[in-house]
């Protein structure tokens, strides 16, 4: 038995407890920025162990004018963690606000500022506002336990410090924005880990606070290599994609999927999912033409969409019209571990003729996948330039083996080290340029060039 301890000693116990500081709640990472439109912004973060979440905001010169919204019991996440997405609704547009985080009653510091602006609604009201905004694929963070060994695949991660300096307006994700390892693949808690181990890298805050992001995936962040629709686990990707993003729509009510679209000043982007649907690519080349990598659906969502941005005053609005897809578009090669579109032709074909019937000016394609950069032009298929710029690797391992000679290839735009891509708009509604730049992980320029929106208009009759 136990002796019983003399009532002082009870009494200094519960004084000592009594005395300690509450267990708070911490943050795991993030604030993230999600959408933004002209009234409305998603912010997003995770966090442990946190009871409530208390986000105040204001406009920059306005602390009199703050509002308060508060997340009680955030929800958890198989990770073991809680996020927490908190829409801000009926906000100024065109406006600066500055917001703090309270978790548990404890103030969150982070050494940059929590902030984000609205955007301006120009429409009929003043010409388009010039915007950037960053693109990249292919984001690997090392993590020794799960990793192959020898050397790292991960290059490092300083380049996202270099990216949240770099004043765009928002960052698009490419695709492979982390990589699912093989212990991953088969588990669903190993799938949920991570996506909450990668996200909480140091290194990635400031980008994530410094404007919003908008995402699609390709095979790594989806499942295995060369992953598609038979992957028995695509569900639980589907679901972390959609927890630890921000996007503002995820396919159709009755289409699973992660596509979606957006505007930004006077461009559309078209944020499509090509693993979620897709026939797998490597096999017999006779049966490319029945491969399908997007489905049914969403080509028939791409083209409602494209159409209607193009009708009544929409083509004003709108000249430039992003397609975002993790494989590459123009290449024609088909190689054995080639996934680009050039093995799925029947459904290249069916996206140029919906361009082509109904004569969608200013279309521009968006990749990722290959770990390496470049800028591809084709004239052969519209009768308007076609380009595609490809953005990889971010952080991950580079292509070592020299490229292929690729007539479309724009000289001196190959690039096969890590790198992230910034393009601007701007210029008079009448004469929009596109410039785009590619940087190395120092924020160097490696190459520049400008894309003329009125030569991406559609012939006059």
């Amino acid at each position: 038995m136990m002796p019983r301890l003399p009532a002082v000693c009870l009494f200094l116990l519960a004084f000592v407890a009594g005395s300690l500081p509450a267990q708070t709640g911490r943050l795991v990472s993030g604030p993230m920025l999600g959408y933004q439109t002209h009234r409305e912004v998603l912010i997003w973060l995770e966090t442990a162990d946190a009871q409530a979440i208390k986000l105040t905001y204001h406009p920059v010169d306005r602390p009199d004018a703050a509002r308060t919204t508060v997340i009680s019991d955030p929800p958890a996440t198989p990770a073991g963690t809680q996020v927490s997405k908190i829409v801000l609704p009926l906000l100024e547009r065109g406006q600066t606000y500055v917001y703090r985080l309270e978790i548990d009653d404890q103030p969150v510091v982070r050494p940059y500022p929590l902030q984000f602006k609205t955007t301006a609604q120009w429409e009929w009201n003043t010409p388009p506002p010039d915007f950037s905004f960053l693109f990249g694929s292919c984001a690997y963070f090392n993590d020794a336990p799960f990793d192959r060994p020898g050397t790292p695949y991960g290059a490092g991660t300083a380049i996202f410090l270099q990216m949240a300096k770099s004043g765009a307006d928002f960052m698009l994700w490419g695709g492979d924005n982390l990589y699912l390892r093989e212990s991953d693949w088969s588990s669903e808690s190993g799938i949920w880990y991570r996506y909450s181990k990668d996200r909480s890298t140091p290194d990635l805050q400031p980008l994530l606070a410094a404007m919003p992001h908008y995402a699609t995936w390709d095979d790594h962040d989806f499942g295995p290599n060369n992953s598609n629709t038979g992957y028995e686990l695509k569900h639980v990707t589907l679901e972390a994609f959609q927890t630890y993003w921000g996007n503002r729509t995820y396919g159709e009510p009755d289409n699973p999927g992660i596509y979606g679209k957006f505007q930004w000043g006077d461009a559309a982007f078209f944020v499509l999912d090509n693993r979620y649907h897709r026939d797998e690519s490597h096999t017999d080349e006779t049966t490319l033409a029945r491969k399908s990598q997007y489905g049914r659906a969403q080509l028939d969502w791409l083209r409602q969409n494209l159409i209607s941005m193009k009708e009544g005053n929409n083509t004003r609005h709108s000249p430039l019209r992003f397609i975002v897809t993790g494989g590459q578009f123009l290449s024609e090669r088909v190689y054995p571990d080639s996934e680009a579109h050039s093995r799925y032709v029947a459904e290249r074909a069916e996206i140029l003729e919906i361009i082509r019937q109904h004569q969608i000016p200013g279309v521009i394609f968006l990749t990722g996948d290959v770990h390496y950069t470049e800028l591809a032009r084709r004239t052969d298929l519209l009768p308007y330039p076609l380009y595609e710029l490809t953005s990889s690797p971010l952080s991950s391992g580079a292509h070592s083996r020299p490229l292929h000679a690729d007539p479309n290839r724009i000289e001196g735009t190959a690039v096969q080290s890590q790198n992230y891509c910034k393009v601007a708009i701007s210029g008079p509604v009448d004469d929009r340029i596109v410039t785009i730049t590619c940087f190395n992980p120092a924020g160097e320029q490696l190459w520049q060039q400008v894309i003329r929106a009125r030569d991406l208009a559609w012939p006059a009759p």
